[in-house]
């Protein structure tokens, strides 16, 4: 049983900077956060987690079941996140890109002490071992001892890419004669851009997050690995005996006129090619929900509604469905795994191609982190928008995606891969 305490924000308290400098600070630590974008379905503005008391890491095989196992002894709240590659544990394929971050498949961790803030209220909860030092971490927050510190990091990293413009336009166009022979309808295609070099990964967090104040928002580190991450969006949360999905699909960028902002948004929901990538995922989701869903369940709460974020407009739909209460968490997961947004349709086919055309591993990216709580409600982002970094190397990657349909125009993609960078790019170019 966890000692639990509640306490009031002090006003001025920059408290995200507070947690990611105490999060660096520990060799295990993830803090979610919502950046206070409206959710009906978020349970929390931060779920903060700093130490492992016990850490669960293992590679494709039988990952979910000993994550099952990991869940039913603790008992507790668990954080950590699902590779992309354990799609190779659910169907019969295989990565063999280049992977240059050398993450685990999958990890998790029960966190030794856990923050849990809803508006102007955090509610502390410590494993008894460490429930003496509750006290103390609420000083040092708050009297803002917590500090950055200086990293090796002394110039901006050399962004190189796996594919230039030619190539990336090449893959699309094999995609498309894919298209057209009826092997899929759609596929999320993906290029990495990498660097060689060192990085200040709390410097870069907090300037990502500045520009681009997402609702699922990650700085994630397990030891000399790191996930920064500037998401917006959902890939599966439960509350209570709901399961909600998502998927986002269309993409328009800001401008800094109001009316022009305004057209583009419009533009957005009137176009027919991001309206038609929307509804053929929305409806791979309804199929992955309804393997689990109880008979005439499964809801389409929003479909094609356009959201604006600081850096872009999206365009999100909304899948729910009521699953049996008795449910295992981790296999309704399992069931929607990896999420259609980043595969395609139909989703195996889709798998199968992408590891031909794509030529890096994706590994964290396109994944998930999130929580599970002790009753089994959990929610998890999708690993999109973010920089993945191995300090131990080093080696920093962030990828970006779209979605290829039979009317998509190979340099148009490129372009939207180029808006989607833009944030990660601008981030460790500090």
């Amino acid at each position: 049983m966890r000692k639990e305490k509640s306490v009031e924000i002090p006003q001025d308290l920059p408290l995200l900077q507070q947690l990611v400098c105490w999060a660096n600070q520990e060799l295990v630590s993830c803090l979610l956060l919502s950046n206070n974008q409206v959710d009906a379905y978020g349970a929390y503005d931060y779920v903060f987690a700093a130490g492992a008391h016990e850490s669960l890491q293992v590679s494709t095989g039988t990952a979910f079941e000993a994550l099952k196992a990991f869940r039913k002894r603790t008992q507790d709240f668990l954080l950590g996140y699902f590779s992309y590659d354990l799609k190779n544990e659910l169907e019969d394929v295989k990565s063999e890109n280049l992977d240059g971050l050398d993450f685990p498949d999958l990890f998790f961790f029960q966190p030794k002490k856990l923050w849990l803030v809803k508006k102007n209220e955090i509610t502390c909860l410590y494993l008894p071992e460490y429930a003496n030092e509750l006290d103390a971490d609420l000083d040092k927050v708050f009297s803002q001892a917590f500090q950055i510190e200086n990293t090796d990091a002394s110039e901006k990293p050399h962004i190189q890419v796996r594919f230039n413009r030619d190539a990336y336009c090449a893959q699309v166009s094999k995609m498309l004669d894919h298209i057209k022979r009826g092997d899929i309808y759609e596929a999320n295609f993906c290029q990495e851009f990498y660097s060689e070099a060192a990085i200040d990964p709390v410097a870069s967090f907090l300037h990502l997050n500045e520009i681009s104040e997402a609702p699922f928002a990650v700085f994630f580190k397990n030891e000399t690995q790191y996930a920064l991450c500037s998401s917006p969006e959902r890939f599966l949360a439960k509350r209570g005996t709901q399961l909600i999905s998502q998927p986002i699909k269309g993409t328009a960028p800001r401008s800094l006129n109001a009316t022009e902002d305004a057209f583009l948004a419009r533009q957005l929901a009137a176009d027919a090619k991001e309206r038609t990538e929307n509804i053929m995922i929305t409806d791979l989701v309804r199929n992955d929900l309804s393997k689990k869903a109880l008979k005439g369940s499964v809801r389409v709460e929003e479909l094609c509604k356009v959201y604006s974020f600081k850096q872009v407009h999206q365009m999100i739909s909304t899948i729910s469905a009521q699953v049996d209460a008795d449910e295992d968490p981790v296999a309704l997961i399992k069931m929607t795994f990896p999420m259609g947004s980043m595969t395609g349709a139909p989703k195996v086919s889709a798998m199968h191609i992408i590891e031909q055309l794509e030529n890096h591993k994706r590994g964290l990216y396109s994944g998930s982190i999130g929580y599970f709580e002790p009753n089994g409600d959990f929610d998890f982002n999708v690993m999109i928008r973010s920089i993945l970094y191995n300090a131990a190397k080093p080696y920093v990657s962030f990828s970006v995606g779209s979605a290829i349909t039979a009317q998509a125009l190979p340099e148009k993609e490129y372009q939207e891969c180029l808006l989607k960078a833009k944030a990660m790019r601008e981030a460790l170019e500090l």
